[in-house]
């Protein structure tokens, strides 16, 4: 059995390799929130749909962030899935050390007080039924309790380091 040659020119595994290959990886992009002695809020490109009864959705935090004091507590979180036309607001949730909640963010209180971003395309309040760790994050499995997917619009993707539109 011959090795292409492809094949043969490999890397290790390793933190840039996983970061590199998954920069080729398209994935639709949402911001996490919870409610804290102030909200806290991240940008997730890991949010999965994991079952539909009951429904469960999953996504990653990682530990060292500063939203992970509030989610580790957190009963409920928020999940919205953002559109084309919100670049600004997934940098500003991307973005460490600022007010991610201060204008021109525009949010209300939703069900059971979890913070609720405006102009989303969808969003979903969601229970905590589990926090497992994995690595310097964890893996934290959500049930949808409430949302709307009413919103208007196309996805915005993260691809090659960058957020983007379908059409980019």
């Amino acid at each position: 059995m011959s090795v292409s040659p492809e094949l043969r020119t490999f890397r290790s595994t390793g933190p840039e390799l996983l970061r590199s290959v998954f920069r080729r990886h398209a994935a639709g992009v949402a911001v996490i929130t919870a409610r804290g002695a102030r909200p806290a809020g991240f940008t997730a490109t890991s949010l999965t749909s994991v079952a539909a009864e009951p429904p469960l959705v999953s996504f990653g935090v990682g530990t060292g962030s500063s939203s992970w004091p509030v989610m580790a507590e957190a009963e409920y979180v928020g999940v919205h899935i953002l559109g084309e036309h919100q670049r600004e607001l997934a940098a500003a949730f991307a973005r460490s050390g600022v007010d991610r909640f201060a204008a021109p963010t525009r949010w209300r209180a939703g069900p059971e007080g979890v913070p609720l971003l405006e102009g989303v395309l969808a969003w979903l309040v969601c229970r905590v039924v589990a926090r497992v760790p994995a690595g310097d994050h964890r893996l934290v499995l959500a049930e949808a309790v409430a949302g709307d997917e009413a919103g208007a619009g196309l996805p915005l993707l993260y691809h090659q380091g960058r957020f983007n539109g379908l059409r980019d």
